[in-house]
């Protein structure tokens, strides 16, 4: 089954039913206060987001050849980083995989609310990651707007803060939680797909 590990911020690894490992995001040392990734992620692939310091460390992951053909078809939307399309942060790539009779998406930094068209393109996703901290992204309340609309099988939030990590302009879990009241908050780091549904945070797995 296709397993999801979470690493903080919005980096995440997808690992298929054939073992082919996809990471998405990945943060360089020291750009997202209290968070480290371990030394090294192995994986078969990078996607990034966009090229800021908190989602382009392509560099922290041991990418290696892979023994497997990529199981999933890969496409992404165009969207921009902010609320004035694209003039403030530039633009970012919500990441699309379909295999498996499963879709996920990765929204990295999606900064204003989806259009009717964008939100057809995903629509009925099975599983998403989407950012919830506002000030350099959509917040809560646009978060949730958005899950209502696509209504997927399981939604895992991304890019927030708690008291242990995390920028502080961004929304705190509490304060997301308040916006999103379907919301658990879990301490997995990891789930499997079809095992695991609703709303949910995940607690990042961490370097040393």
């Amino acid at each position: 089954m296709t397993q999801i590990e979470y690493y903080g911020q919005s980096c995440f690894r997808v690992t298929a039913d054939n073992g082919y490992r996809i990471v998405f995001d990945p943060y360089q040392d020291g750009s997202v206060p209290g968070l480290q990734l371990p030394e090294m992620i192995e994986a078969e692939e990078v996607l990034i987001s966009h090229a800021h310091e908190d989602h382009n460390a392509v560099e922290k992951i041991k990418v290696v050849h892979p023994k497997m053909i990529c199981p999933f078809r890969e496409s992404y939307l165009t969207v921009p980083h902010d609320d004035a399309n694209g003039t403030i942060r530039g633009m970012n790539q919500i990441r699309i995989l379909e295999g498996f009779g499963i879709r996920i998406v990765h929204f990295g930094d999606l900064g204003r609310m989806l259009n009717l068209e964008e939100i057809s393109r995903i629509k009925d996703a099975d599983v998403i990651m989407i950012p919830v901290g506002g000030y350099f992204t959509i917040d809560a309340r646009q978060a949730n707007a958005i899950i209502e609309k696509i209504a997927p099988k399981l939604a895992i939030v991304m890019h927030f803060r708690t008291s242990e990590f995390g920028y502080s302009v961004l929304a705190s879990l509490d304060e997301v939680q308040k916006e999103i009241p379907d919301l658990k908050v879990t301490n997995d780091s990891e789930v499997t797909l079809g095992k695991t549904s609703g709303i949910i945070s995940m607690s990042p797995i961490q370097g040393i």
